[in-house]
């Protein structure tokens, strides 16, 4: 039987290690194709989560199943479900993993709200993960 993740004392759900959350994240939307994959440290400007990490995906399909499969993933590997927002529509949509928050998004909606500028202002840390195509 595989080792669970023990459960916090505060809230009930699984530990689990950030960094390995924040670069399971970061294979599943290379491994999806997902395009301009920017990733975000929020140590110090939040306490929403340790990492922001936004992609795009280049139709409201590619977006919606890259979000479900990162939802997936996350669940095998770490017992732990993910709250998924903007299923619907997939213009937009939003991943909480607690620690890595994940937004996904088609190109002109991304480019519309711009969300990179808005939480790496004079952040030197923020690193681009994939090259868009």
């Amino acid at each position: 039987m595989p080792d669970r993740p023990t459960e916090t004392a505060d809230s009930g759900r699984p530990q689990i290690d950030v960094e390995k959350l924040h670069q399971l994240v970061l294979k599943s939307l290379d491994d999806d194709q997902a395009l301009e994959v920017v990733s975000i440290p929020l140590e110090g400007k939040s306490n929403i989560a340790d990492y922001m990490v936004i992609a795009s995906g280049r139709s409201t399909r590619q977006v919606a199943s890259m979000a479900t499969k990162l939802g997936d993933r996350i669940k095998q590997e770490f017992g732990r479900n993910v709250r998924i927002e903007g299923l619907p529509a997939a213009d937009w949509v939003l991943i909480d993993a607690d620690d890595v928050i994940v937004h996904i998004f088609r190109p002109e909606v991304r480019s519309f709200y711009n969300l990179e500028r808005m939480w790496s202002f004079g952040d030197d840390r923020v690193t681009a993960t994939a090259q868009g195509g």
